[in-house]
């Protein structure tokens, strides 16, 4: 066996349990810490595929911003493990149904991925990527680039004229 061929498996292993955690812990917490995992494997897979500007950006957003805001929300909402309420008998009744649809769409996809791609090897190393992105977004799509930051320069001027508080 390689030993790429056993990163992957041991990195895909740690990834699937992780989202395991999240989707099936009653507990809010460990579902949240356990997301921290899902976010590393993914990013150690896209290592693993030398895709190196996706790598860090999901370092830089998913868990650098967004996972450490899920977490402030998380550990900031009082009494997030307790139940509020009972469920209605409708939504128990449905979950059998949405599990049996989700397991059948689940299969669908895996059995329509495995018997229709044609699956290569490759044991080509692929160069780095940041600096194709950087040339594409200074030369052939600045222009685009630069509408973008301008309207997320907006955005948030926008955002902070709506969150002001009136001085009284």
């Amino acid at each position: 066996m390689d030993i790429s061929l056993a990163i992957f498996f041991v990195i895909s292993a740690v990834t699937l349990v992780a989202c395991g955690i999240v989707a099936f812990s009653k507990n809010m917490i460990y579902s949240a810490f356990a997301l921290l995992g899902v976010f590393a494997g993914v990013l150690g897979l896209y290592i693993l595929l030398s895709a190196d500007f996706v790598a860090i950006v999901q370092l830089v957003i998913y868990i650098g911003g967004i996972l450490v805001l899920i977490l402030f929300a998380v550990m900031l909402t009082t009494r997030i493990d307790m139940a509020s309420g009972e469920r209605r008998l409708v939504n128990k009744a449905m979950e059998p149904l949405a599990a049996f649809f989700g397991i059948a769409i689940l299969g669908a996809l895996i059995w329509k991925s495995f018997f229709s791609t044609h699956w290569t090897v490759s044991r080509v190393f692929y160069g780095p990527t940041t600096a194709a992105i950087g040339e594409k977004l200074l030369n052939e799509y600045l222009l685009p680039f630069e509408i973008i930051s301008l309207l997320l320069i907006l955005g948030l001027v926008g955002a902070m004229v709506l969150g002001r508080r009136e001085v009284k």
